[in-house]
């Protein structure tokens, strides 16, 4: 990704692989409600159910929760990436069955990428809670290419965007490789 991490900084890059895979998983499933729940509905007379709907409704629908769980695990993944659930289940029970890594990755791209998940989620979230119809199972849908993207082929869309940014100078500076 960026200049090379030394062991002690670096971490195993199959671990956000990993992460992306079950946070895909949760996005499809999170995607189907979506599509066949409240914000893709009309009534009988036209209208979108989810303008008609309460905002208890609204945040009680099925969709909205599993997006909001999902939203909060890209949060825990921003706030404290060493303790988040998906990289302990890595850690402690994928990784000691695996051989070690070859090369380890700067974590920080990795965690600016929980970032844009978490922002592209909460934008959905705050469209349903606002009653636009679609945003909720759009913003899932565009979580879910990019999970899906960095699990089965290690492109990580968060990633490529941190680095950008960062030749720009807008983001954090390399760190120098270490000697």
């Amino acid at each position: 990704m960026s200049a090379t991490p030394d062991r002690r900084t670096g971490i195993d890059p199959r671990g956000p692989r990993f992460a992306a895979g079950i946070t895909a998983l949760l996005l499809l499933v999170d995607l189907f409600l979506g599509l066949t729940g409240l914000p893709t509905q009309r009534d009988a007379d036209g209208t979108w159910a989810l303008a008609k709907a309460s905002l208890a409704q609204r945040v009680l629908d099925p969709a909205f929760l599993l997006l909001l769980v999902t939203a909060l695990l890209f949060l825990w993944g921003v706030l404290s990436p060493r303790t988040a659930p998906w990289g302990v289940l890595y850690r402690r029970v994928v990784q000691p069955r695996l051989t070690p890594a070859t090369e380890l990755e700067d974590p920080r791209p990795p965690r600016f990428a929980q970032g844009v998940g978490l922002f592209v989620v909460a934008i959905g979230l705050v469209l349903q809670l606002l009653g636009v119809p679609w945003a909720l199972p759009i913003a899932a849908a565009a979580a879910f290419v990019a999970t899906f993207l960095n699990a089965a082929f290690g492109l990580c869309l968060g990633c490529q965007l941190y680095l950008l940014l960062q030749r720009f100078g807008i983001v954090g500076r390399a760190r120098p490789a270490a000697v």
